[in-house]
């Protein structure tokens, strides 16, 4: 009988250490989503490896994580090789990043990018610059090491939310119509990858979101229309990719809405994330909002 080579036999067969089995990678931004994101990836016995843009992820996530590493959003080579380190092959987004850093003074010095996003940033986005187009150039260069993006939502299911009224307060006929003809715009902008939400008083167009974000899109409706009452409708793009930049409501939303004297959110149903939805619809009930999730087929019959 021939000797048994330990090297050829499948028993003995090199295996990928368990870190790597077991490793999801944490690209976090700001906000509460991360942090649920990284609770949920633990009860999954995930071992969770985080890196989070600098002045931007919670520090709440040193704990959470195994390990946890703060980058410059501008060091897209220094991420790639954070997560090498931990032998991460999948990773998620969790979280706001501030866009509009792209537009500040002295770019180049301030933000002091590294060859890795430079080389990204000329040959890919030159000529397109749109929020999608940066983020799958960004999932397209970690994949030119190996590395694959994947939803948060795949982890934490629970976060999307379901049809229906969700505080007691029902949207009077006037504010249906003013839903009705918000999601439509809202829908040609997501379309055009300019935003995600609208503003809408007496079915006209009072502010749009587009790189500032929803929160001061929400301010700037509230200086606009004085004698509130007005709607903000607020959806996925129609091809949202539900890896990234998926629509997120929390307290601090409904919070804003009522100093702009708001009285209608209005989001769509399986594709927008709710951060703390208990709390939310406590809230918003105490301050008279009508919070109601459509699915997209049935805006205009809510």
């Amino acid at each position: 009988m021939p000797a048994l080579s330990l090297n050829r036999s499948p028993l003995f067969a090199r295996r990928p250490p368990l870190a790597a089995k077991s490793t999801i990678g944490l690209l976090a931004g700001s906000g509460r989503f991360p942090i649920l994101f990284a609770e949920a990836a633990r009860r999954q016995g995930l071992r969770v490896a985080c890196v989070g843009i600098r002045y931007e992820a919670p520090e709440e996530l040193r704990d959470l994580c195994a390990t946890f590493q703060l980058i410059g959003v501008s060091k897209l080579g220094a991420m790639i090789r954070a997560f090498k380190r931990q032998g991460v092959g999948k990773i998620v987004m969790a979280g706001k990043v501030t866009k509009s850093v792209m537009y500040t003074p002295w770019r180049i010095v301030q933000l002091c990018p590294d060859f890795r996003l430079l080389h990204m940033w000329y040959r890919t986005l030159r000529n397109d610059k749109r929020d999608d187009s940066i983020l799958l150039a960004v999932i397209a260069e970690f994949a030119r090491d190996g590395m694959t993006f994947a939803s948060a939502l795949d982890y934490c299911p629970e976060l999307l939310v379901k049809e229906g009224l969700m505080t007691r307060r029902p949207p009077t006929p006037a504010e249906r119509k003013d839903i009705e003809f918000g999601w439509m715009l809202a829908k040609e902008m997501g379309r055009l990858d300019i935003g995600q939400s609208v503003a809408v008083k007496e079915r006209a167009a009072l502010a749009v979101e587009a790189i500032e974000g929803t929160d001061r899109c929400i301010e700037r409706a509230g200086q606009l229309c004085r004698a509130g009452g007005w709607t903000l409708v607020k959806v996925a793009k129609p091809r949202q990719d539900m890896r990234f930049d998926v629509p997120t409501v929390g307290t601090s939303t409904i919070e804003n809405l009522y100093k702009a004297r708001a009285r209608v959110l209005a989001i769509e149903a399986s594709k927008t994330i709710v951060i703390d939805l208990p709390e939310v619809i406590e809230l918003a009930d105490r301050y008279g909002l009508t919070i109601i999730a459509l699915p997209n087929t049935m805006a205009s019959d809510p």
